[in-house]
């Protein structure tokens, strides 16, 4: 494919741009959006001009903390002009640096030496995102901000690696019986194990996302092409940056893009890993039906953080309108930044725009009505010999539980603009 480029056609500037979004943005959501891009250069005098505006610091540095993007501000800032930022923000910016890079190397440690005890007891365990995605996208641990290790297994070893971490002082985050585990691996993506009250999370995938999201990678397929990759002073196997740029947009578009950090996820592994074989990624995003996530993401890394395509690429993506339409719809509620996630209708809405075939919004919402989840499981209890009436309850008890929230909606949506 024909060379990156940032298509200064569509926006000069992303600060510039932004004014088409919003008829305001705040100037700490401006400096924000500096820092995190991948090449600020040209943006410099924006910046002195911004810190001359009387910034809420405060604010400023919550923002950055709750999307995930503080070691990017504190290092952009620092190598700038660390001369004109005041001397209390200035002190609080290194100290969350220094808190979030010790941390960091902390969990590096912990997933190094859980990988070793799981690899001991013969299950192949390959990391990514986490500390994996730091040093290869960011190329430094200190400049990614993550809370939890994420972790690929065979779906047959999962249940012994279970097992091992909880014998190694992790906790399940809830206890199943014999029906819930058997329909908890046939429904979920990944075991949440605890250490250290809560501060030390590992995640155990045997899937990338839920079943009811319909994404129907095999990953098996995965494992396949698995490459190398030094993590502190150690070689890991890993994933492929094709197949791990794909999984940062499903997972982002998951989550409805509610964190900046994950934009800038993106971003930098499409910065850093120019030599992707985007031909790849968008075949095998077309055959999964996730192109319409993919392009999604990749709309969010350009226009927000600058993050330079392939020509072939932005083509192919201008012909996806919906695409277009959605991360004007992200960018948007990124710069209210409310605080809140979104609940539960709003997200699956999001969800089924995101989907470009018919099929897959189908599949989600039936899947997503009738597949009971440790919710259900723990609001009525069944014996194990009734467990399939969870199927039949799970629509009651979603209607039970939302309905009131779309009447209100309906009867007054001027609350809810």
């Amino acid at each position: 494919m024909t060379q990156a480029r940032e298509h200064p056609e569509e926006q000069s500037t992303v600060l510039a741009g932004h004014a088409r979004w919003e008829e305001s943005i705040r100037p700490e959501w401006e400096l924000l959006l500096y820092c995190a891009r991948v090449s600020p250069d040209a943006l410099q005098e924006r910046v002195g001009a911004l810190l001359h505006e009387g910034l809420d610091w405060a604010y400023l540095i919550q923002t950055a903390l709750r999307h995930s993007t503080m070691p990017l501000l504190y290092q952009r800032l620092a190598t700038l002009c660390p001369a004109k930022i005041p001397d209390k923000p200035l002190t609080q910016l290194q100290a969350h640096f220094r808190n979030n890079a010790r941390r960091n190397f902390f969990l590096t440690g912990e997933l190094l030496r859980c990988l070793h005890w799981l690899n001991s007891h013969g299950i192949l365990a390959v990391p990514y995102k986490g500390p994996l995605l730091a040093a290869a996208a960011y190329g430094d641990f200190a400049l990614r901000q993550f809370d939890d290790l994420d972790i690929l297994l065979h779906e047959g070893d999962v249940v012994k690696a279970r097992h091992l971490l909880v014998s190694q002082g992790y906790l399940p985050e809830f206890q199943l019986n014999r029906a819930q585990e058997a329909a908890y691996l046939r429904s979920q993506s990944a075991y949440k194990l605890v250490r250290d009250e809560g501060t030390l999370i590992i995640e155990l995938h045997w899937r990338i996302v839920e079943d009811y999201f319909t994404f129907p990678l095999d990953p098996e397929q995965l494992w396949e092409r698995l490459e190398p990759a030094p993590l502190a002073g150690k070689e890991v196997q890993t994933l492929s940056a094709e197949d791990l740029l794909l999984i940062l947009c499903v997972h982002g578009t998951k989550h409805c893009w509610a964190r900046l950090g994950w934009v800038c996820d993106v971003a930098r592994l499409i910065h850093t890993r120019q030599e992707m074989d985007w031909e790849q990624i968008i075949g095998q995003a077309n055959a999964l039906g996730a192109e319409r996530m993919l392009f999604l993401g990749l709309f969010l890394a350009h226009d927000l953080l600058g993050a330079a395509l392939p020509e072939a690429v932005w083509k192919r993506m201008q012909g996806d309108t919906a695409a277009k339409s959605l991360a004007k719809q992200v960018k948007m509620q990124i710069l209210r930044d409310t605080g809140e996630p979104p609940g539960i209708l709003e997200a699956s809405l999001f969800h089924l725009k995101a989907r470009e075939r018919w099929r897959d919004r189908v599949r989600y919402s039936i899947r997503l009505a009738i597949t009971p989840t440790p919710g259900d499981w723990a609001s009525v209890s069944l014996p194990s010999a009734l467990f399939p009436l969870y199927y039949l309850l799970r629509p009651f008890r979603l209607v039970g539980a939302y309905a009131p929230l779309l009447a209100k909606r309906w009867l007054h949506p001027s609350e809810n603009k």
